[in-house]
């Protein structure tokens, strides 16, 4: 007399909490991207129209309290043009973004297109949309 096996090992996979899994981490990050700021510095910038397609090489970015930064770092307004050449030694076709307070006076912009014109680099304006 044979003797039987009341129960049977189950071989089949569950992927319900797989898709669970996989939708929570979804969520997740699609949350966390929201919260991301690019722009680490405060500013207002002003509305424009156009666009440009150029890609920046660096960025100077001037706060509403008259406050330079290269790519996030302070820098004196002297310093400004000696350290942009230096970046732009050997780079073909140098490409600035400048993203600045609108409560700053356009006479800065200015001496900005100034320095790009002495420099050989291409000067955009960055606002907002």
């Amino acid at each position: 007399m044979a003797i039987k096996r009341g129960s049977k090992v189950e071989t089949s996979f569950g992927s319900a909490s797989m898709t669970d899994l996989m939708f929570l981490l979804i969520i997740f990050f699609m949350v966390a991207m929201t919260m991301v700021n690019t722009n680490a510095l405060q500013i207002m910038l002003p509305k424009g129209a156009s666009r440009v397609d150029d890609k920046p090489t660096t960025t100077v970015t001037v706060t509403d309290k008259l406050e330079y930064f290269i790519d996030g770092n302070p820098i004196n307004y002297e310093q400004l043009e000696p350290m942009l050449k230096e970046r732009f030694a050997g780079v073909e076709k140098p490409v600035v973004m400048v993203s600045m307070d609108k409560h700053v006076q356009v006479d800065e912009f200015a001496k900005l297109m100034n320095m790009a014109k002495r420099g050989g680099f291409s000067l955009f304006m960055m606002t907002t949309p």
